[in-house]
C-alpha cells in the first residue's frame, strides 16, 4: 500500500543537484472519532490527510558544514510538492553551517519485519463503530446505581502510512493501525461527586474489549467517593499502571541523547553507574509488536532495534538520532522520532518498558504492608524536571492499609527526585500492559516518599 509513497519520495530524492543532499518524507493517514452521549451521536469527524516534508542539506563555505532547510506541505500533489522542494533549498541558503547536520546513513542494520496493520479499521462499517460508542455509554450508566452520569464515551481508530528517502541511500516504509475507546464516568452519592477514566485499545475495532473501559471507568470513579484528605507522612507509594507509564515517559525524557548533549538531562555524564535499584532494567524496543509506539524503521529511515538503557540499575547508554550522535561523539540508535511531515528529527523512546516482576497487584499490596496507591496525578509537566529531577505532583488514590486498598484519599501531593525514586524501587510488577504512548505501564512501588496532606 505504501509502494506510491516510496515512489513519490524516491522521484523527489532524484532531483537533488550537485553536492545537495535531500531527505522526503511523505505521509498520509485517516482519522476517525466518534463520541456518544446521551443515547446519540454527540460528535463524528473522519478525515483523511496528507503530506510531505523535504529537508535539502547543502555544503557549507570553508568546510564548516552544512546548511539545512526544512520545507513541508500538506499535500502529495506533484506541484505542490516540487514547490516545497524549493522552499527547502531557499530555506537551507539562510541557515548557519554546523559541521554535525548530516543526513542518516544506512548502517547495516537489518529492519524487524513487524505487522501492525489491522484491515478492520477500514473494513469495519461506521454503523459499528457508532454503536461500540453508543453501548460502552449505555452499559457505564447501567454498570453501577452511583454512576449519575456518563460525560463522554469515545471510539477513535487512525490508519497511518509513511515513506521515507534519501539522497543517502535510505529507502523505507511504513504502515500501522490504531483503536481506541474510552469512557468517563461520574459517580455520586449525596452532594460528592468523583469521575473515572477506562479505556481499551488495539490495533484494530474486534481487539476492543468494551467491558474493560467502562469496568475502569466505574471502579476508578466508585471508589474515590468519601475521599478526604491524608495526614503528611513518609511512605510507600504504589503507583497506578496508567501512572508509570506517564512517569516513564518523563525519563524517557531524559535518555534522549538529544537532552544530554544539551545538559538538559539529570543522567548525563553517569554512563556506567548506578542509577536506579538493582533489579530496575528499562528496555525501549520498539520492535515488540505488542507497543503501540512500535515501528519498522526510525524517523531517519534507519531500523528500529531493542536499546537496553539502564540494566540491574546501571545506566548503559542514551537514545540517538543522527544529529544528536555525531554531537556526542557515537552513533545512532536508530531512534530519530518524528510528530509528522511537518516537524523533523529528533532522539526519543518509542516503546519504553520495565523489565517484569512476578507479583500481580494485589501481591506488590501485600508485599508494601502500609503506604498509599495512586490512582492519577495532576501536574507533571509543571512537578517534574527532567534537567534537576524534582518531582512534586498531585495526586489522589488509596491508602494502603495491612496489605490492603483502604480509605480513598485526594487533595494530597507526592514528592521526591527521580534520582531517588529509581533507587527506592522496590516491587516491579508483573501486570505489564501496553498503553498508548511512548511507555508501558505497570504497577511499581517506591519506598520512603513524601505525602503532603493535611
Amino acid at each position: 500500500m505504501t509502494d506510491d509513497l516510496l515512489d513519490l519520495a524516491t522521484s523527489v530524492v532524484g532531483q537533488a543537484r550537485p553536492g545537495e543532499g535531500v531527505e522526503v518524507y511523505a505521509t498520509r493517514g485517516t482519522d476517525t472519532e466518534v463520541r456518544a452521549y446521551e443515547g446519540e451521536v454527540e460528535s463524528l469527524t473522519s478525515a483523511d490527510s496528507s503530506g510531505v516534508g523535504i529537508r535539502v542539506l547543502v555544503d557549507g563555505a570553508g568546510g564548516e558544514g552544512s546548511r539545512v532547510g526544512f520545507a513541508w506541505a500538506g499535500s502529495l500533489d506533484p506541484t505542490v510538492v516540487a514547490a516545497t522542494l524549493a522552499d527547502a533549498r531557499d530555506n537551507a541558503r539562510f541557515a548557519t553551517p554546523d559541521p554535525d547536520v548530516v543526513l542518516a546513513q544506512p548502517d547495516g542494520v537489518a529492519a524487524t519485519e513487524i505487522d501492525l496493520w489491522d484491515d478492520g479499521v477500514a473494513s469495519t462499517p461506521m454503523e459499528k463503530k457508532v454503536a461500540l460508542a453508543i453501548e460502552l455509554e449505555r452499559a457505564t450508566r447501567a454498570a453501577d446505581p452511583r454512576v449519575r452520569q456518563v460525560s463522554s464515551a469515545d471510539y477513535s481508530d487512525s490508519r497511518v502510512e509513511v515513506a521515507l528517502a534519501t539522497t543517502t541511500g535510505i529507502s523505507s516504509s511504513r504502515r500501522r493501525t490504531n483503536a481506541f475507546l474510552s469512557v468517563d464516568a461520574i459517580a455520586g452519592e449525596g452532594a460528592e461527586s468523583q469521575t473515572g477514566t477506562g479505556f481499551s485499545v488495539g490495533r484494530g475495532p474486534g481487539e476492543l474489549v468494551p467491558d474493560e473501559a467502562m469496568d475502569d471507568a466505574v471502579e476508578r470513579a466508585t471508589r474515590m467517593l468519601g475521599a478526604t484528605k491524608a495526614r503528611s507522612a513518609r511512605c510507600t507509594v504504589v503507583f497506578d499502571q496508567r501512572v508509570v507509564s506517564t512517569l516513564l515517559s518523563v525519563v524517557a525524557s531524559a535518555l534522549s541523547g538529544e537532552a544530554v548533549v544539551k545538559g538538559r538531562s539529570f543522567f548525563a555524564g553517569r554512563v556506567g553507574e548506578t542509577v536506579a535499584a538493582g533489579g530496575v532494567t528499562l528496555v525501549d524496543d520498539p520492535t515488540d509488536a505488542r507497543a503501540y509506539g512500535a515501528a519498522s524503521h526510525d524517523g531517519e529511515g534507519l531500523a528500529c532495534r531493542r536499546n537496553v538503557l539502564i540494566a540491574d540499575g546501571v545506566l548503559r547508554m542514551f537514545v540517538f538520532d543522527t544529529v544528536s550522535a555525531r554531537r556526542a561523539g557515537t552513533v545512532s540508535t536508530g531512534s530519530a522520532v518524528r510528530g509528522g511531515f511537518a516537524g523533523t528529527p529528533s532522539a526519543g523512546c518509542r516503546a519504553l518498558v520495565l523489565t517484569p516482576g512476578s507479583k500481580g497487584l494485589d501481591e506488590v499490596l501485600a508485599s508494601v504492608g502500609d503506604g498509599f496507591y495512586v490512582q492519577s496525578v495532576t501536574g507533571v509537566h509543571s512537578g517534574v524536571n527532567p534537567v534537576s529531577g524534582d518531582f512534586s505532583v498531585g495526586a489522589e488514590g488509596l491508602m494502603i492499609r495491612g496489605g490492603v486498598l483502604a480509605e480513598p484519599v485526594r487533595e494530597v501531593t507526592v514528592a521526591s527526585t527521580l534520582q531517588r525514586m529509581l533507587q527506592s524501587v522496590v516491587e516491579i510488577g508483573g501486570d505489564l500492559r501496553w498503553l498508548p504512548g511512548v511507555a508501558a505501564g505497570q504497577t511499581l512501588a517506591i519506598a520512603d516518599m513524601a505525602l503532603s496532606g493535611d
